[in-house]
């Protein structure tokens, strides 16, 4: 029977014990066989083959029916005429809102792939407090697409594969989806690094007989041993995953002959007891490796996982790895918050079920604080896709955080207020220091005091987590905010008057919130606040004032006596396409630091050779200049010349890219100055260009044409470092 028919569907859903109306199921069935009629996937296969799979992938992690059907619609908005009102009308709105939920994550177009990647992640996690369910299809979606993967470009192979390994299964393994986990990540493995992959599974092959054999002997010795107990159990092997076998060898710098553990036994038994009852066989059949037993019943992961977990010393000296767990617990680790979720127990768990999400509330929670893409991805990254350390509060709560943190971390991770008032701590009821790391089962106690006078600013060389790190910075803008914003105002007024100029006629509100606005600041008083704060130097507002300035009075009749030296009027000069006034025999170089070209703001640096160095205002060697060296200046719009502008291409390997890229600088008209590449072990390039042209426009043109070429990863120009 064909595998994707109708019929095998339902055997499928019968097999698993899935309650569903047969009828239901075959009209989304049909329904979603002819909305996607005549469309092809890369491989020439009929479209409708992916959501059938989908489907099945979920039906075998016993999903229910509204979620296995919203599986077979879930590309039917995206990619068809039918509209959500039609599938609300035709099946439910239950099943409607799921499948514009996973549509709409794939609807987001932003500037880069950075942004759009920090900002589809963003969307899950929305997707997911509205409905877990929403973010399960979507993993379903993404395992058949790798396995699917081959008849995808190779720079398309590369983007998916490093998404994949990068969010997709760390997400799994925080839902606690470990049989999608483990397949995404040897998926993404075999297309980053397919000689490494290859060859890992070559040698998995050439041991598998002999550890076979040697792990049947020790699961006969168990099976009879616990057997004399008087309860049933199930014993078997698990082999360990691809990738967990190159984590283990890249992370730990061991040989492939080096790894014991690329089987282990697994236990599964009725009760929590029983578990307890056969780690004691196994302790007394062979010798336990100390410091390797782990419990996680006792102290489950934050993804639900629960197993007791000991390595022992085998009969030949060959090292192995026993996980003991109830059925509960193994149904847990294999289908994670798809075994638990609220609708299917009816509402009978739910308070059980909320504190298993406990840490997607706190997610949603931060997100709402950052209000930056890229900070909200380094936070998720950070905290929640990172190796962990689990210990306890007093009350004996287990709370997770990246390894290597500290008592800080823990203490923002309890309440930003615990954080912001911590004096102290103590773990398993010693005081210590509080750049202390915390390890695995450690009792830790804040202490707290109102008189606090907040976080030290050396707690962010001390923090693991990003979100104390956040925390941390915000609680010095939010105290220091009326502070820096006088000492902003007041070194912006020093500045102007030592200038010469008379600050309430330059200092004007409106030019000054024109130029807030153009730096993203909401108010005078932000600006302020990051001028005093140091964020945002006095090279990137006076500039700007002095042209508002000499616009306003160009025609004043006391004008002289408002700018500096002003009596007699400056004659102005132009060198090489620059433009400034009263200074004679100044030599003009343009900094190779940041490489103005004309539509760039502009600043004048008098160098000690008595030289004008030209840089962008932005530029970060301006930063932290003698002031008194700056001189205004302008592009001469009059005369032509060209210009050098350094710029980096990141891009997939791919043959003939390079003959694109030059052809696309050839039909502009652009010449190239100089061209070199290299090959990165990520198997992209970077090319670096120097290209001549005549002003800032052209730039934004190529770098536009440039990005339309499937294989660029990013275009940049080149700054200092």
């Amino acid at each position: 029977m064909d595998r994707l028919s109708l019929e095998s569907v339902l055997m499928e859903m019968d097999k698993n014990k899935i309650e569903y109306d047969p009828k239901l199921v075959k009209k989304a069935y049909y329904f979603t066989k002819n909305a996607h009629e005549g469309q092809l996937r890369n491989s020439g296969e009929e479209y409708f083959i992916h959501p059938v799979n989908v489907s099945l992938i979920l039906i075998n992690l016993n999903m229910d029916e509204a979620t296995i059907i919203a599986a077979m619609l879930h590309d039917v908005l995206e990619d068809t005429e039918i509209s959500f009102e039609e599938i609300e009308h035709e099946f439910s709105n239950e099943i409607a809102v799921l499948v514009d939920g996973v549509t709409k994550l794939k609807r987001l177009k932003f500037k880069s792939k950075q942004e759009s990647q920090a900002e589809n992640v963003r969307k899950m996690v929305m997707a997911m407090a509205n409905d877990i369910r929403v973010i399960i299809i979507k993993l379903a979606d993404r395992l058949h697409n790798m396995r699917t993967l081959e008849y995808m470009t190779k720079a398309k192979q590369f983007e998916k594969a490093t998404e994949t390994l990068e969010i997709y299964a760390p997400l799994a393994h925080r839902l606690g989806i470990n049989t999608i986990k483990w397949e995404l990540e040897d998926l993404s493995l075999r297309y980053l690094e397919p000689e490494t992959y290859y060859e890992l599974v070559e040698m998995i092959d050439m041991k598998r007989a002999e550890r076979e054999e040697y792990i049947s002997s020790i699961m006969e010795i168990l099976r009879e041993n616990i057997a004399e107990l008087g309860f049933e159990c199930d014993i078997t092997g698990r082999p360990k995953s691809i990738y967990g076998i190159y984590n283990k060898i890249k992370k730990q710098g061991k040989t492939f002959d080096q790894i014991f553990d690329l089987t282990a036994v697994r236990v599964i038994v009725n009760t929590v007891k029983d578990c307890y009852s056969v780690l004691g066989v196994v302790h007394s059949l062979w010798k336990p490796i100390q410091g390797r037993f782990k419990d996680y019943i006792a102290m489950p992961k934050a993804n639900m996982y629960q197993s007791l977990h000991t390595t022992v010393i085998g009969p030949k000296g060959e090292i192995f790895e026993v996980q003991i767990r109830t059925w509960d617990m193994h149904k847990t680790a294999e289908y994670g918050i798809a075994a638990h979720w609220k609708y299917k127990e009816g509402g009978r768990k739910k308070d059980n079920f909320d504190e298993k999400l406990q840490w997607l509330r706190l997610l949603m929670d931060w997100q709402k604080d950052l209000t930056d893409s890229k900070e909200f991805m380094e936070t998720l990254k950070g905290d929640f896709f990172s190796d962990e350390v689990y210990v306890f509060s007093p009350k004996g709560d287990v709370i997770g955080l990246p390894a290597g943190s500290t008592p800080i971390d823990f203490a923002y991770r309890v309440h930003s207020a615990v954080g912001n008032h911590c004096v102290g701590a103590k773990i398993d009821g010693r005081i210590v220091p509080i750049n202390t790391k915390l390890k695995n089962g450690n009792i830790v106690e804040i202490l707290t005091s109102p008189s606090s006078s907040g976080p030290s600013i050396d707690w962010l060389k001390i923090v693991k987590s990003p979100q104390a790190r956040n925390k941390i910075r915000q609680w010095f803008k939010k105290a220091q905010k009326d502070e820096n914003i006088i000492k902003g105002r007041d070194a912006l007024e020093k500045e102007v008057r030592r200038q010469g100029f008379n600050f309430n006629e330059i200092l004007k509100d409106e030019w000054l919130e024109g130029i807030g606005k153009k730096l993203s600041f909401n108010n005078l008083d932000d600006l302020f606040a990051s001028i005093g704060y140091g964020s945002t130097p006095l090279t990137q507002i006076l500039p700007k004032l002095k042209e508002l300035h000499k616009e306003h009075y160009k025609t004043d009749e006391d004008i002289d006596q408002i700018s500096i030296s002003k009596s007699v009027k400056p004659r102005a000069r132009s060198v090489q396409g620059i433009r400034f006034e009263g200074i004679d025999n100044l030599e003009v170089k343009f900094a190779k630091c940041c490489n103005p070209v004309p539509g760039d703001e502009i600043l004048g640096y008098i160098t000690r050779g008595r030289g004008v160095s030209i840089h962008r205002a932005d530029c970060p060697n301006m930063a932290n200049i003698d002031i008194e060296r700056v001189i205004p200046v302008e592009w001469d719009t009059t005369k032509e010349s060209f210009f050098n502008v350094h710029v980096n291409i990141l891009a997939y390997d791919r043959v003939g890219y390079l003959a694109n890229i030059s052809k696309i600088i050839q039909d502009m008209g652009l010449n190239i100055a100089n061209l070199s590449a290299r090959i990165n072990k990520d198997k992209t390039f970077m090319i670096d260009l120097l290209i001549e042209i005549k002003q800032k426009e052209q730039i934004d043109e190529l770098f536009k044409k440039i990005m339309s070429v499937e294989e660029t990863v990013k275009i940049f120009r080149v700054k200092a470092q």
